[in-house]
């Protein structure tokens, strides 16, 4: 949840899809939906509020036409929704739709909190929705099967440059290289790769023989 919400929705690793097994849907669905009920939304500087506003009108704006395009695509609005007038003109309220597929609004990054929901029946199908999108920066499984967290981490699972097990998609640790793929980018800063950007890199090769062999090895006939 909080990686749904958290800056209202307004961060680059903003968790915008549960792509949920068809046999535990309803319950999570049911604790999302109670828990998005009870989020504290207010002024971001108060020490109890979870969820503050959106940024500008235009935000809000964009929100709210994502919705209304969720909708039409087929989607269920399960809560949330609507405006908080009351606390400002750039307040909202979380929202979560089910969808029943994965259409253009679901694959668009909408910098909102819009959490949308979507069924699968096996790993693979799973994996083939998560990967069918523009962007790969985060992404994350919950699992207790060693077997389907591997596959996610190899070659045929997440191809996002961020891929966790067990842990939210929202932030990055500190120890690891940051970035993304696809529209993302490809590019890696901070963490691991962080050392680099204060070097000036220079390539060595040193001849300890008393020949001058040619670059790779190369030979020329007479």
């Amino acid at each position: 949840m909080f990686g749904a919400i958290g800056t209202a929705g307004r961060r680059c690793s903003t968790t915008r899809r549960i792509i949920v097994r068809q046999s535990i849907a309803p319950r999570l669905t049911e604790r999302l939906v109670q828990a998005y009920t009870q989020v504290p939304i207010g002024d971001p500087l108060d020490a109890g509020t979870l969820m503050g506003p959106l940024v500008n009108g235009l935000a809000v704006e964009e929100m709210f036409d994502a919705i209304a395009r969720a909708q039409a695509q087929g989607g269920q609005v399960l809560c949330g929704g609507g405006r908080r007038a009351d606390l400002g003109p750039q307040f909202v309220e979380p929202t979560i739709i089910r969808m029943p597929a994965q259409t253009e609004i679901v694959k668009r990054e909408t910098f909102a909190p819009i959490l949308y929901l979507l069924e699968y029946g096996t790993l693979d199908e799973a994996l083939q929705i998560h990967n069918d999108v523009p962007q790969g920066l985060s992404s994350a499984i919950f699992t207790d099967s060693l077997r389907q967290a591997e596959q996610f981490l190899s070659a045929r699972g997440s191809d996002c440059g961020l891929a966790n097990v067990n842990i939210g998609t929202s932030g990055a640790e500190i120890g690891g290289a940051f970035g993304g793929e696809k529209e993302t980018g490809g590019g890696r800063e901070s963490g691991s790769d962080a050392w680099k950007a204060y070097l000036r890199r220079q390539t060595n090769t040193v001849n300890w023989s008393k020949e001058l062999p040619l670059a790779q090895g190369l030979q020329f006939g007479a």
